[in-house]
């Protein structure tokens, strides 16, 4: 399922909404009338913290456990996360009948780690690092026989990431821009596939973290600069692209900006307190350019991908914040 140069294309997207519909939610759109006169322009909000597991990694997960062959399936699924795509992985592989092998950093939030086992995976903890993570993954996988699962730079799961936005161009017609968070690329990369296929005049933009910026400089320099231990509130943004998400991002997307960590914060407790829903420091990334004046959208038509509603509770973002 991809093109000639091993990158999925439109028509995944297209194949990948079928063979999930029904699987994961068609989340609902939000508007709020004070945010728009915030922001000076129509926002459009695609709730996926409304999604299964309450993020869009659900839509990439279920793609990539329904797209195996049964004798594949019956070996189970593995991956490395720090938390919303194992848990995705989990509970599509649980909803298939066949066993999910996640690793995760020890340094995971415990609330992630009991989610993911939550759903029936086994969990194998490793030290915080890239290399720990992949030299354990293949550990699993020689055991198991087990099929690898990318959090991101998996043709499957970018294709099912792009089904967010193809619903959103779907349900509301005429929109200027699209925004997403960036930080491994699978929901950017399939938002612009997506968005390129299906109207192609409407503009594509990823927002990222200024305190985790590798996205916006591996644009500027034209090859992907390693994310280095970033420090943002925005957790699940942390991590470098992908070979097959920057592809995706270079050839589709308008480009990429910056944020701080006050108007990330600022974001995401108007959104709580406006719109009366949750969300994760991640999903407010794109609202804060918004407000932060990042882009040059007033009085435009603007859709959003909340990407995700995963909070721990116990560690609000904004404590001891006003």
């Amino acid at each position: 399922m991809t093109g000639p140069d091993d990158l999925p294309t439109f028509d995944d997207v297209v194949t990948t909404a079928a063979r999930i519909a029904g699987v994961v939610h068609h989340t609902p759109v939000l508007t709020c009338r004070t945010l728009d006169d915030l922001c000076q322009a129509h926002v459009f909000f695609k709730c996926e913290n409304l999604q299964k597991v309450g993020a869009f990694k659900a839509r990439g997960a279920s793609n990539a456990v329904l797209s195996l062959s049964n004798e594949k399936a019956a070996r189970g699924v593995a991956t490395h996360s720090s938390g919303n795509h194992g848990a995705a992985l989990a509970w599509a592989a649980a909803r298939r009948g066949i066993p999910a092998h996640v690793v995760m950093p020890r340094t995971s939030k415990a609330v992630k780690k009991a989610a993911v086992a939550s759903y029936g995976a086994h969990v194998i903890e490793c030290e915080p690092t890239l290399a720990a993570r992949e030299a354990t993954l293949a550990e699993v996988v020689a055991v198991t026989g087990a099929t690898f699962v990318h959090p991101y730079n998996d043709p499957r799961v970018i294709a099912g990431q792009g089904t967010a936005a193809l619903e959103l161009c779907e349900e509301v017609h005429g929109l200027d821009a699209i925004l997403a968070p960036v930080g491994g690329g699978g929901l950017l990369s399939g938002t612009a596939l997506a968005v390129s296929g299906h109207c192609p005049h409407t503009a594509v933009w990823g927002v990222e973290p200024r305190a985790a910026d590798d996205a916006f400089r591996s644009l500027q320099v034209g090859h992907i600069v390693p994310s280095l231990d970033p420090r943002t509130v925005a957790d699940g943004l942390r991590t470098s692209l992908g070979t097959r998400t920057f592809a995706l991002i270079q050839r589709h997307v308008r480009g990429i900006v910056t944020v701080s960590e006050e108007a990330i914060v600022a974001a995401m407790r108007l959104v709580w307190e406006r719109m009366k829903i949750v969300v994760e420091p991640s999903s407010a990334v794109p609202l804060a350019a918004l407000l932060e004046g990042g882009l040059e959208l007033a009085g435009q038509r603007v859709g959003i991908i909340l990407s995700g509603g995963n909070v721990d509770l116990e560690e609000l973002a904004w404590g001891g914040r006003t």
